[in-house]
């Protein structure tokens, strides 16, 4: 059996090699096909990951627990006063974090946040006062303009130093670097470590996350937060007076698999429940953005399965013509062979042989083909950024930084492609030389 298989492998060869030009074309146009098919499918893949990397940044990883007031508990009736003590608490911070399986977690962040006049000489500033701890930067996309970022030293002990936001900085130093100057909130003084940059406020994504606005910010360290400040604020509106005692404005976690958010909200909720009798915080899963993601992932396993189709068309078309052209010049020899008492199933064998060893070689050096598109790309990228600087520079940064990643899956996929298309489309050809009359074949000239 494996000598039969040798034999028609050599003769396969043999008669393709008597036409190298016609050969060695057949060869180019399926290693072309492969090699576009490898090439695309990285670059889909490239694309597919940054577009999930940016989904991933606007938080579609997050799992947001809020601090909600009770409806039951609304404002303090007019001439009344009373504080109102609701929301997570820093025991459950410690429960989630504690209780939540090893690795599943990234990193999660508390948050307190409260509406404070900031200060500076005469000038006032109505701002949000952002307890937080330094991994609040990564997790929001801040950067920096000047300056550093909390650090973990800042919190213990905890020190007076704050961070403030472009537009809190321009209001309140329009002229002079806020560096190492000072801000007073409430009765206390915070020096001014850093400042970060102008920043887009975001919007309001599928009712899962709420719009915000950095740009009017002070952040300070949480520890600092809640012994200068404290968790109790006191507000006084058109004669009514109420306080809310409020720990944890906010828990935000960062799951490490996406595939994981909406399991671990739910054991997060059961977590709670029990400490949280009047429902007093919310779980917010960015749900509009797991959608999103999941889309655009399909989206491009959909846009590499018709590349793949097309590849598959183009090549099985130009292998089929190659073949009844072949079948055509050697229908003389098909008549002899047949004359001669070769079987159909010869004839088959060896057309369909040399159509898989034309596809089969193709897909081999189109594969190896296929592992330039990281150096292709990178010097057509290169040469570009010399020719024309300006051009280049006004492109988007996404596509500036795309790295195209080769999946080893279409390099297995290539290579059954090209042998099913030698296959298939080479059956017709041999079928047709199979059952040619072997009298007419005589008579071919």
């Amino acid at each position: 059996m494996i000598r039969a298989v040798f034999i028609t492998l050599r003769l396969a060869i043999y008669s393709l090699l008597l036409h190298k030009l016609r050969t060695g074309l057949a060869v180019v146009g399926i290693l072309i096909g492969i090699m576009a098919v490898i090439w695309l499918v990285a670059m889909g893949q490239g694309v597919s990951y940054q577009a999930q990397k940016q989904i991933e940044d606007l938080g579609a990883r997050n799992i947001i627990v809020r601090s909600v007031k009770p409806s039951d508990e609304g404002s303090a009736a007019s001439g009344r006063s009373f504080f109102l003590e609701y929301g997570l608490l820093r025991d459950d911070f410690q429960r989630i974090v504690t209780n939540l399986p090893k690795g599943v977690v990234e990193q999660a962040v508390p948050i307190r946040e409260m509406r404070k006049e900031l200060r500076r000489d005469d000038r006032t500033v109505e701002g949000r006062v952002v307890g937080c701890t330094p991994v609040y930067a990564s997790l929001n996309n801040l950067r920096l303009e000047r300056g550093r970022f909390l650090e973990d030293r800042d919190g213990e002990p905890p020190e007076n130093v704050c961070v403030l936001a472009a537009t809190t900085a321009e209001r309140l130093f329009p002229l002079e670097d806020p560096l190492g100057k000072s801000i007073q909130i409430d009765r206390d003084f915070y020096v001014v470590v850093g400042q970060t940059a102008q920043r887009d406020p975001t919007a309001a994504i599928g009712g899962s996350l709420d719009s915000q606005d950095y740009n009017l910010d002070v952040y300070i360290p949480l520890q600092t937060l809640r012994w200068r400040i404290g968790d109790m604020v006191f507000t006084s509106r058109s004669g009514s007076r109420e306080g809310e005692i409020v720990q944890l404005s906010q828990i935000t976690l960062t799951i490490a698999d996406k595939d994981q958010v909406y399991e671990t909200a739910g054991i997060i909720r059961t977590l709670l429940d029990k400490y949280h009798p009047r429902q007093d915080f919310g779980v917010v899963v960015p749900q509009e953005l797991l959608r999103q993601a999941k889309l655009i992932e399909m989206m491009f396993n959909l846009l590499l399965v018709i590349i793949a189709g097309i590849s598959l068309v183009v090549g099985g078309i130009g292998i089929m013509n190659i073949m009844l052209a072949t079948v055509t010049e050697r229908t003389r020899e098909i008549g002899i062979r047949r004359a001669l008492g070769a079987k159909r199933r010869a004839i088959i064998e060896q057309f369909l042989a040399e159509s898989v060893v034309l596809t089969g070689v193709g897909g081999l050096l189109g594969v190896g083909c296929g592992f330039l598109v990281g150096p292709v790309v990178r010097t057509v990228r290169d040469f570009a950024q010399r020719l024309f600087p300006d051009m280049m520079a006004a492109l988007p940064s996404v596509i500036m930084d795309l790295q195209p990643r080769i999946a080893w899956w279409s390099i297995a996929a290539s290579l059954i492609i090209s042998i099913g298309v030698g296959v298939v489309f080479g059956i017709y050809p041999a079928l047709r030389a199979a059952y040619m009359d072997p009298i007419e074949a005589l008579r071919h000239e």
